[in-house]
């Protein structure tokens, strides 16, 4: 079994205090994939294979299909051709288990404190509740952990949900935007993120109009015509 991989360095005050143990190995495969919304066709043939510790983005105009492709993935939506997988797990499982989508969407409880919405989460997700505070400490919202959500900006209210993404431990990542609301500091902590959730063997899909700027290689997809990555 693979040793734990030594604790990254997230800036000068976001590092994790425990080390990261690798995540279990899994391939994200789509085989001719087709989507739209309605009797709109939004994308056909989209084709990738992405095994442990790879990335790609989606590019493309709006209106090209990169919010529905990741639903798609997701499960959320049925695709119009061809499939997903996800090998490596249970056959018999949920591949929702295995997966952490963020989308445009926080899906944030304006009521409930900071700490409280991961509780909340924790216990929808099966995340660690152990794991909350380093979670928050993670994202920079720890000093604020007791204020109630509905008073966060918009770019904590963003890494809220990264803490959330961080917490469910999935070894498969759909971006929607990641950056989005986000400064500088935002960027590139989501940069670091990913280059985490890479390093431990996951593996990463997003759509994004921005470079993310990873250690990581990042192959692209641009949508609007028949692609297909190996």
């Amino acid at each position: 079994m693979p040793s734990p991989l030594p604790a990254p360095t997230l800036g000068p005050e976001l590092t994790v205090l425990q080390p990261l143990s690798p995540l279990p190995p899994r391939t994200l495969a789509l085989d001719a994939l087709a989507g739209g919304r309605g009797e709109k066709r939004l994308f056909e043939g989209v084709s990738l294979s992405l095994g442990p510790g790879a990335a790609v983005q989606l590019r493309g105009p709006n209106g090209s299909g990169k919010t529905t492709l990741l639903l798609v993935v997701a499960g959320v939506l049925s695709p119009a051709a061809g499939r997903v997988r996800l090998l490596g797990g249970d056959p018999e499982g949920r591949s929702s288990v295995e997966i952490g989508y963020l989308g445009h969407r926080a899906g944030i409880k304006a009521r409930l404190t900071v700490t409280e919405n991961l509780q909340f989460w924790a216990a929808l997700n099966g995340g660690a509740p152990a794991g909350i505070a380093a979670a928050l400490e993670l994202v920079g919202l720890a000093p604020i952990a007791t204020l109630d959500a509905g008073l966060l900006s918009a770019g904590q209210t963003r890494r809220l949900a990264l803490a959330r993404l961080i917490l469910a431990e999935r070894p498969v990542w759909l971006l929607d935007e990641p950056t989005a609301a986000l400064d500088a500091a935002g960027e590139a902590l989501v940069a670091r993120l990913i280059d985490t959730q890479l390093d431990r063997g996951g593996v990463v899909l997003a759509a994004t109009h921005h470079d993310l700027g990873l250690r990581h290689e990042l192959a692209t997809i641009e949508l609007g015509q028949p692609v297909s990555r190996a």
